[in-house]
């Protein structure tokens, strides 16, 4: 399943690959809590899930964070510059999963709510 918002500001990519960094996700997220640890491109946080070992990738137009220890495989990128729309930063996440049950879904709205929130006041 995919889920997507947009944020209508310019924020570049090399602003979004400098500030998302995993000690940085609270900041910019309300759904995690707490950066438990951090190693740089790897680490462990607590969110509206629980507790998840996290990876962060740079990628062509922004981040990519994964939940590797997710059961459904969750993973989000920030990205800008891409059409149709290149000016709008673009939240993606995804899981394995083509269905899941309403309270998940429902948290992952919220997630992805949160993330647009926090780009929109932090940026």
């Amino acid at each position: 399943m995919e889920f997507f918002a947009s944020v209508d500001s310019r924020h570049s990519v090399a602003s979004l690959q400098e500030k998302l960094i995993i000690e940085n996700l609270p900041r910019y997220c309300a759904s995690i809590d707490t950066v438990i640890e951090n190693k740089n491109y790897r680490g462990l946080i607590y969110c509206i899930w629980g507790e998840f070992a996290v990876a962060r990738e740079v990628i062509n137009g922004g981040v990519r964070f994964s939940l590797t220890s997710c059961p459904n495989s969750l993973a989000w990128t920030i990205t800008t510059g891409h059409e149709p729309v290149p000016d709008d930063t673009v939240i993606h996440l995804t899981i394995s999963r083509q269905q899941h049950d309403f309270d998940f879904i429902d948290s992952i709205h919220t997630f992805v709510s949160d993330w647009k929130q926090g780009l929109e006041k932090v940026f």
